[in-house]
């Protein structure tokens, strides 16, 4: 093993050991019971936080309990309800269209295909690795704003690295058995200890490492 290689493989040891201690069994914090309650919620959390998406799904989820019901809702209905998540007219229709679409060509399931997801109104490819992972149980890394900016501050991926880009990096860091559990692990650590606004600095055990400036 080369002195670089080396020095890479330690890195990993220690950024995992760390985010093993601070988050041993991490879990994905948005709320949902049925397999199309996480796929909309996943699609209503872009560019806001499960906090406030979970606030609305609660309320949306409660009115319409079945996927029959929520395909059939009016939109005026829909968009009141998400309101505080921002960019709710968009995501009225994606709603919708998801919902129908689920109903009229999937039998009323969310469908274990990354194709068929990626398909979607809304559904990139971040939302379709959480639903593989946190619902088929699939190893994935999705890379959301948390990721992507944890994984720049520590050196794992490069400053103008695309998504697409930091999460073929990370997968070659991690081994598979455990991709979807780093996930959620760097997501929590961006979430609430490595934060874009006032990180927490003074304690992390990863600061000499980290390339923030």
């Amino acid at each position: 093993m080369t002195g670089l290689k080396m020095e890479k493989t330690k890195k990993i040891q220690l950024i995992e050991s760390y985010l093993d201690s601070l988050y041993p069994n991490p879990r994905c914090e948005l709320n949902y019971q049925k397999d199309y309650e996480l796929l909309i919620a996943v699609m209503l959390s872009a560019q806001t936080t499960d906090k406030s998406v979970n606030l609305v799904t609660k309320v949306l989820f409660e009115r319409y309990q079945t996927l029959e019901e929520l395909k059939d809702a009016n939109i005026e209905d829909i968009i009141s309800i998400i309101r505080p998540i921002g960019t709710y007219h968009r995501k009225a229709t994606y709603l919708l269209e998801i919902a129908n679409l689920l109903w009229d060509q999937y039998d009323g399931k969310v469908p274990n295909d990354r194709k068929a997801l990626e398909s979607m109104p809304g559904v990139g490819r971040k939302v379709a690795n959480v639903v593989l992972s946190e619902w088929f149980h699939e190893n994935n890394i999705a890379v959301d704003t948390h990721v992507d900016r944890v994984s720049k501050r520590l050196g794992l991926a490069k400053k103008n690295d695309s998504v697409l880009q930091v999460e073929r990096k990370l997968q070659k860091l991690y081994e598979k058995k455990n991709w979807s559990k780093r996930h959620l692990q760097m997501v929590l650590f961006g979430r609430y200890q490595c934060k874009s606004l006032k990180p927490l600095c003074d304690h992390c055990l990863l600061k000499e490492i980290c390339q923030k400036k």
